[in-house]
Formats: structure tokens, C-alpha cells, sequence
């Protein structure tokens, strides 16, 4: 029921305490149960707050609980993932795209192991000097792993808190930090950073909120004011976009050639089958048999969007001077790890064999 007093709406906003109570009620009655969060305490195994969080980076929930269970299932322990090859690694990670958290995971397990006794520290400090840790998931885990009242802010966080007050301006992360730390209770850290989360997941979505169910619905500004579908207002870079080729070339047998990416660039340590982001020098090698098609695969990274034009090759010579990969059959691309990119590509190659 929408306040008729715009005095009493601003009094509640100032009462940070009944704005935390409030969610609290709402995440104990409505709140996700999801496997790396449990609800009113600290989750029991650090380990798994760790990983879900890196893997929630640019990914749904939904689409991480088969990856989550995966590598849990491949990984159970820190040694585990520890002692495991990298490339085992990327394999179990291939699908979920910025291929750089898994690696830093792995790095980051052989470093806990040397000299954290394999365990997780609680200290957020401690925790910013670990490989592809930075503030937000050190923030996250002290919350979610040890019940630390850390203020812990995403895109939901960001949404939920600029329209409850209603921030019709160009909102930043810090601001909306500085503000979420006012509002974060003392205790229960692990309750509250999942309350304000599942909030913004689940009601407080991007389009079409579901206002009548939210915890805050009778002073939100957003709200009273009819301004949700223009909060929050945040400033997104044009990504940039790229073109090129992607080289499909087969021996006599029918097997495709790859090759392990090299470097400590986005993909390295994934196979691939040879690319360009350039249209500058096509073919990739002087031979006269390629074939330019006009299938095209496209991928959006970070900061720029690319669409690889497909050619193909069919080649007797296994021993061409500029090639350093393998020839493998199809049926063996599944022994590999592949990036997103990669299985686009792959895609058009299984259903080109079915026709």
C-alpha cells in the first residue's frame, strides 16, 4: 500500500535498521536455498563460497549449478584442484567463457596450499593478496563463508538500493557502496548479503519488477514515484567491434587440426582451431585450396563484439611448415577444452558431418 505522507517515506529511509530488519523477514520467508549459501549462518565449507562466487561472475545462477556440481564433483578439496593439471581444469570450467577466473582459481589453490595449510582465509585483506580475488569476492566470501558484516555490491545490489532511493542520476559502485554500508547490519553478514541479492535476482529484476512483492514496496521511491523502468541509470562503454577469420582444416582421414593456445593472453591454455581478428591477411597460409564460406560464428567478449568469417581446407600434406597443433577426429573434441568461441565453431563442423 503506497504512503500518502512523503515526510513518513523519508523517515523510514533514514531507519536503516528497519530498511535491513525488513529484508531479513522477507529473505527468511522467500529467499533462494542455493548449495553455496545456507540461510542464517555461515556457509560450512569456505571452498565452495569461493568457487560459486568466481563462477557467478558474468553468469546466471542458473546456469552455474551444473558447472557448480561438476567441480565439486571433479574438485571436492582444495588439494584436489591443487594436484589436478590445468588442463583438466579448463575442461570441467569450458562453457562458462572468461577463462582467466578458472585459471586464476587454480592458481589460487596451489597458492593456499603452500601456505595457507589449504584453507580459505577469513581476513579480507589476506584475501585481496590471492590471485583473481579483488574486492567483491573478498567481500563476498568474508560474508557468505564467515558471517562478516561486508557490504557486498553487484548489479542487484546496485538496482535494489538506487530504487529504493529513488537515484535518478548516473549511479557508481562506490556510491552505492558507501551506501550499502549504512544500511548492512552488524550481525548476520551472510544472511543480509544473500537477502539483498536474491532481492534484486528475483524481484527487483531489471524490467518488469514485481513491486507488489517486494519488502520495500510501501517507501521505495522507485516505486511511489513510477521511476523503475528508468533506475538505476549506469553509463555502459560501446564495445568494439571486430572481424576476421576462423580456419577449419582437414586432413585426407577427415580429423580437423587444432592447437593449444600459447601465452598469457584471454583463451591461452584452451585449444582452438586457428583465428584471426583481422581481415588484413587472409588466407592464414598460401595454398590453393581454400574455401571461404559464408558461415560466420559471433561472440561478445568484455569489450568488444567478434564475428569470424569460416574457411575451410582440405589438405594431404600433415606436415604443413606453419602449423604446430594435431589432427584429431571430431568425436575427440569433447577430450579437449574448447573456449565458448571454440564450440560455436564446433557447432557448424557437427552439423555440416550430419547433412
Amino acid at each position: 500500500m503506497a504512503l500518502t505522507n512523503r515526510s513518513e517515506q523519508q523517515n523510514i529511509l533514514t531507519d536503516k535498521e528497519r530498511i535491513s530488519r525488513d529484508l531479513l523477514r522477507w529473505f527468511r520467508l522467500h529467499g533462494r536455498d542455493l548449495p553455496w549459501r545456507v540461510k542464517g549462518k555461515a556457509h560450512e565449507n569456505p571452498y565452495m563460497v569461493w568457487i560459486s562466487e568466481i563462477m557467478l561472475q558474468q553468469t546466471t545462477v542458473k546456469t552455474v549449478y551444473e558447472y557448480f556440481n561438476r567441480w565439486m564433483s571433479r574438485f571436492p578439496t582444495i588439494q584436489d584442484l591443487a594436484n589436478a593439471k590445468l588442463e583438466d581444469v579448463l575442461l570441467v570450467w569450458q562453457g562458462l567463457g572468461y577463462y582467466t577466473r578458472a585459471k586464476k582459481i587454480y592458481e589460487c589453490a596451489q597458492i593456499l596450499v603452500k601456505n595457507y595449510q589449504g584453507k580459505i582465509p577469513e581476513n579480507r585483506d589476506e584475501l585481496l593478496k590471492l590471485p583473481g580475488i579483488g574486492p567483491y569476492t573478498a567481500s563476498s566470501i568474508c560474508a557468505f563463508a564467515f558471517n562478516k558484516p561486508e557490504t557486498v555490491v553487484d548489479g542487484n545490489v546496485i538496482r535494489v538500493l538506487a530504487r529504493l532511493y529513488g537515484m535518478t542520476h548516473e549511479v557508481s559502485k562506490e556510491e552505492i557502496y558507501q551506501l550499502g554500508q549504512t544500511i548492512t547490519p552488524k550481525n548476520e553478514g551472510a544472511d543480509y548479503a544473500s537477502a539483498i541479492m536474491d532481492l534484486g535476482a528475483t524481484i527487483c529484476v531489471p524490467n518488469n519488477p514485481l513491486c507488489e512483492a517486494c519488502p520495500f514496496n510501501n517507501y521505495c521511491i522507485a516505486y511511489q514515484q513510477n521511476l523503475t523502468d528508468v533506475i538505476p541509470l549506469i553509463k555502459k562503454p560501446l564495445k568494439k567491434i571486430k572481424t576476421g577469420f576462423v580456419y577449419l582444416i582437414q586432413n585426407k582421414a577427415g580429423d580437423f587440426y587444432i592447437e593449444k593456445r600459447e601465452g598469457k593472453g584471454l583463451l591461452s591454455g584452451l585449444y582452438e582451431f586457428p583465428w584471426q581478428d583481422s581481415e588484413d591477411s587472409y588466407p592464414l597460409f598460401n595454398h590453393n585450396g581454400w574455401k571461404k564460406t559464408n558461415l560466420t560464428v559471433t561472440h561478445t567478449f568484455t569489450h568488444f563484439t567478434l564475428t569470424l568469417t569460416i574457411v575451410c581446407l582440405r589438405t594431404d600434406d600433415e606436415n604443413i611448415s606453419s602449423l604446430r597443433g594435431e589432427f584429431v577426429p571430431a568425436s575427440d573434441f569433447k577430450n579437449y577444452p574448447f573456449s565458448t568461441l571454440m564450440k560455436k565453431v564446433m557447432k557448424h563442423v557437427i552439423e555440416n558431418k550430419k547433412q
